[in-house]
């Protein structure tokens, strides 16, 4: 697969990460402050030819998005293979699922928020979700580059392979019966979050271990999507943390022992 990245964050990241071929670099010809040195430092040390164009010719490249007058051509799979990530996670695991995000910029935004975190890798749905698009990789500010992105056919079975593999998931909605900070995330453990407004769809939701909530204020009906991810997974972070060097303490909401209650169905 072949595409484009727009902005100096993400084409640094991409020149600096190796993860897909950069073909070529475009730089506005008007631009050469200290930041788009460090792309031309970046694209020299890859090897990456450079041209320069006029500023409305990177308009045309960037099909509408603030590119920032940077324009990198990639070649190769953006998307991660989902058995490559499930086997290369740590321990223990931190994955993120999203269950129809169709804002691009939402996407790249949970994508900043679980790089950030330290997941080990996030999946999305083939159909009727937004994908790796310019403007998701813009939004994500170079974390596409750095944490494995895969997509699935189906939101529900994976939520089951999860179980078998001993993967406890947490979907997080609004009606969820145990506030956030009251599961134990130390875990191995997935966090499931459904689309802008409609939330988790019902299977999806049936088929999670446990629905989690953060509370809001009265008059506050809900949160946007990547900054309620945020909360969930600095949480996890921070339990995960607090948990190292000693024995994590019991708390309300934490699942029982032997493992997910569906693992293995």
């Amino acid at each position: 697969m072949s595409g484009r990245i727009v902005g100096i964050h993400a084409v640094l990241a991409a020149l600096r990460a190796g993860q897909r071929t950069v073909t070529r670099v475009v730089v506005s010809a008007g631009r050469r402050d200290g930041r788009v040195k460090e792309v031309l430092e970046a694209a020299r040390a890859a090897a990456v030819a450079v041209h320069r164009q006029p500023e409305r010719a990177l308009d045309r490249l960037a099909d509408g998005e603030r590119h920032q007058g940077v324009v990198a051509f990639v070649a190769g799979q953006a998307y991660a293979d989902p058995a490559e990530v499930l086997e290369g996670a740590g321990s223990p695991p931190l994955f993120v699922v999203l269950d129809g995000v169709e804002d691009p910029r939402n996407l790249g935004a949970v994508i900043r928020a679980a790089a950030a975190a330290g997941a080990d890798g996030l999946f999305l749905p083939e159909h009727r979700a937004a994908g790796l698009t310019m403007s998701a990789v813009r939004a994500a500010a170079g974390a596409a580059e750095r944490l494995p992105v895969a997509r699935v056919g189906n939101i529900v079975a994976l939520i089951d392979s999860l179980k078998s593999r001993g993967i406890w998931t947490a979907g997080l909605d609004p009606a969820g019966e145990t506030p956030w900070s009251e599961f134990d995330l130390t875990l191995p453990l997935a966090l499931v979050l459904g689309g802008e407004g409609k939330g988790l769809r019902r299977l999806a939701r049936e088929s999670c271990d446990a629905v989690l909530s953060i509370p809001l204020d009265r008059g506050v009906q809900s949160l946007n999507l990547a900054v309620a991810a945020g909360v969930v997974l600095f949480e996890t972070v921070r339990q995960r943390r607090s948990q190292r060097g000693s024995a994590p303490a019991a708390r309300r909401g934490s699942p029982p022992a032997g493992g997910p209650p569906n693992a293995g169905r």
